[in-house]
């Protein structure tokens, strides 16, 4: 029998540091972070202890409205249990991420958007033989994912995926299962706290609100787990639409996923059994008015671009929203000239927004939208591909 690895307080407590450095970052001037930090060792030294004791247990979350790039509901964990979801990532990625396809795109490094539009090209180019030949993309969406997860059936999904890994040398897989369980059954819901006035969820759909949600349902969007579990729980279907309908060209973005074929009638036919699967297995539903065909030839939009042959375009609405955020930036600057995050805000957010661009041929747009700024240039400049932000140093 294999050695079974035992994790020691000290090990814990080092990789806690280390999560905590995680979890900081762009947060490194936010109240809850410098007040974590103010009494840093005894803080991580307690966590510690609880998890140790297995006696952790998360704070309430806090709940609120977002309205860009359209609203939502967000529960954000305390600031201690962010950085148990990031040594929780640390232990557990790597593990989830060997049972997945590799066209699921979401929350994994190296597979994020950009990826993912280059894979669904590439399934495009196979199926229409280099556009020589007539091709078809069904594209899908669960409604209201997030909200309708069943967490028992995630935490059966977790343990079963965690029973049948053999790397285990270096994970004590006791205290593995220990946090999946107290993470993924947390009902965020129970005693959150919430911020913003009760008419912002007036107009908010029950199915995008954990308020709303059945018993033992819903994961909140926000945390770093989520993010890792939705995944999970969704490896199933990927499974299911790769080897036992043979989808050849699938591809899927958290809750939106893609299967590109030659043959319209067969897609057509995939739909009720994929419906049928989402109910029977995972018991969630298909979004009716987003599920669609496309003539690969006519183009399609997919994660903020819009593919045709041959070429990829950013979408308008994409591009609005960056014009429209860069635009509250530069606003923000002029009106908070003593913030000392404001640099790091502006490096991070701008380099980010000139990233998601450079996918495409932008040169201009990038430029013609940096030119409109007015108050960021006392704090930094572009490089000369207008991709990225460089603060200037302090003398």
């Amino acid at each position: 029998m294999a050695h079974s690895f035992s994790l020691s307080r000290e090990i814990l407590l080092v990789d806690l540091h280390a999560a905590y450095l995680q979890a900081r970052q762009h947060k490194r001037f936010r109240q809850y972070q410098l007040l974590f930090e103010a009494n840093l060792q005894e803080n991580l030294a307690n966590l510690a202890d609880e998890l140790f004791r297995r006696q952790y247990k998360p704070r309430p979350s806090t709940c609120f409205i977002i309205e860009d790039p359209k609203k939502r509901e967000v529960f954000a964990a305390d600031f201690r249990d962010r950085i148990v979801h990031h040594l929780y990532f640390n232990y557990t990625h790597q593990i989830f991420e060997r049972t997945f396809i590799a066209d699921s795109y979401s929350c994994i490094k190296g597979r994020g958007t950009h990826f993912g539009i280059q894979r669904l090209q590439g399934h495009i180019r196979k199926a229409s033989l280099n556009y020589s030949e007539k091709a078809y993309v069904l594209q899908m969406d669960i409604r209201g994912y997030f909200m309708n997860i069943d967490r028992r059936l995630l935490l059966n999904i977790c343990l079963a995926s965690l029973d049948k890994c053999h790397c285990r040398a270096h994970i004590d897989m006791d205290f593995v299962r220990y946090l999946t369980k107290e993470l993924v059954l947390l009902d965020p819901v129970k005693d959150c706290i919430i911020v913003g006035q009760p008419d912002q969820w007036h107009s908010l759909p029950h199915d995008k609100s954990l308020f709303h949600s059945a018993d033992g349902c819903g994961l909140p969007i926000g945390n770093l787990t989520s993010q890792l579990f939705s995944n999970i729980y969704l490896n199933v279907l990927d499974q299911f639409m790769k080897r036992q309908l043979l989808c050849r060209h699938y591809g899927r973005y958290v809750d939106d996923f893609f299967v590109v074929a030659a043959d319209i009638v067969w897609l057509r036919d995939l739909i009720p059994q994929v419906r049928q699967f989402l109910s029977n297995e995972l018991g969630l539903s298909l979004h009716e008015g987003k599920t669609r065909i496309s003539e690969v030839h006519r183009g399609l939009s997919f994660l903020g671009a819009y593919v045709k042959p041959w070429r990829c375009y950013v979408r308008n609405e994409t591009l609005r929203r960056i014009q429209r955020k860069v635009a509250n930036l530069d606003l923000y600057a002029a009106q908070n000239p003593d913030d000392d995050e404001l640099p790091l805000m502006l490096r991070d957010s701008l380099s980010s927004f000139g990233g998601v661009l450079s996918h495409f041929k932008t040169y201009t747009i990038r430029a013609k939208i940096w030119n409109s700024l007015q108050n960021v240039w006392s704090y930094g400049y572009f490089d000369p591909d207008q991709k990225k932000f460089i603060i200037f140093r302090k003398s």
